[in-house]
């Protein structure tokens, strides 16, 4: 077990990789030399950290459009995502897959995907391979609020507590699938509440408190490592950019401008930043030498992006038609 300071120091600094990285889009986007559509976590830090700190490199994590933060906490390299936005060849999908289709199998990240609900049958498919070999591996699925409203939610859940599959469902609910409410979709039951019906424990919690994220997915983790089935946890947070793209829809009304500052005044990791010196995990220039490297590293990676070739026009057809 690890002390709690090295936790706490752990848990900001994924944090702040995935901040600084997103903002950096977010600067560079407008340049027009990053083609993909981008779908960014700003706001979400909180949920991927807490989650990932527990995971080894050889458990899977399935993610959504909305991958950089997962990609990023399960120890995915940022060159490697930045030369993708890029669509360079040297990307983690050679340039052919961009920001919804980050990969990297080896960090145990097989792949994000762009279908709604896509994330959860794959992640119970790969915990149930890991109950056959009885290998040890958990898988994650993380998901949105829009995706509880698929079939392949419900679906997956169902066979998952079937079977007593080493399986963490995680619902980032930012309470708008695109620019429509969870309240005018949905009965206002709670998504945590539809596990019980699978006699999946659920929890709802805020994610936005990195420390709650954490022990509520050790906990989960720790069940399902032990044969005692799947869990489901709903995280409560705010994107604090639009549903796509480096802009903020707040701007044009899709969201209330109200609620929006309300969650920009809990953003996750000023939340944490301020426990971090109550904990004495504080060293007198941890903050600074922290912020240092964590945008040196940014630098490196845009810079190496925006320099690195792209693919061959005459092999576009590669990986495409069987060829490899």
């Amino acid at each position: 077990m690890k002390p709690v300071s090295e936790i706490l120091i752990e848990l900001y600094r994924t944090m702040l990789r995935i901040r600084r990285f997103e903002e950096r889009v977010v600067a560079l986007y407008p340049e027009q030399q990053m083609k993909t559509p981008v779908h960014l976590c700003l706001g979400q830090e909180a949920i991927p950290a807490g989650v990932c700190i527990h995971l080894g490199r050889e458990d899977q994590i399935f993610s959504t459009h909305r991958s950089h933060g997962h990609c990023i906490a399960k120890g995915m390299s940022l060159k490697s995502i930045a030369m993708e936005l890029y669509g360079r060849e040297t990307g983690c999908c050679r340039g052919r897959g961009g920001s919804m289709h980050l990969a990297d199998p080896e960090q145990g990240i097989p792949g994000s995907t762009a279908i709604v609900g896509g994330s959860i049958p794959l992640a119970v498919g790969a915990a149930l391979s890991a109950k056959m070999q009885d290998n040890g591996r958990a898988s994650v699925a993380f998901f949105g609020d829009g995706a509880s409203e698929e079939g392949s939610f419900h679906e997956s859940l169902n066979f998952a507590a079937l079977h007593h599959l080493p399986v963490l469902f995680v619902c980032e609910n930012n309470q708008y699938a695109t620019s429509s409410r969870l309240a005018a979709r949905q009965p206002d039951t709670g998504i945590a509440a539809k596990g019980a019906g699978y006699g999946i424990p659920s929890r709802e919690l805020d994610g936005n408190d990195v420390l709650a994220v954490y022990r509520a997915a050790g906990e989960a983790l720790g069940r399902a490592r032990a044969g005692k089935g799947p869990t489901l946890l709903e995280c409560r947070t705010w994107r604090w950019m639009g549903h796509v793209g480096p802009t903020c829809d707040v701007e044009n009304g899709c969201r209330p401008r109200d609620m929006h500052e309300e969650w920009l005044s809990r953003c996750p990791l000023e939340q944490l930043r301020i426990r971090l010196p109550e904990s004495g995990a504080l060293s007198p220039d941890f903050l600074e030498s922290t912020e240092l490297a964590v945008c040196l590293e940014i630098d490196s990676a845009f810079n190496t992006a925006r320099h690195s070739p792209d693919p061959d026009p005459s092999q576009i057809l590669r990986y495409v038609d069987g060829r490899g």
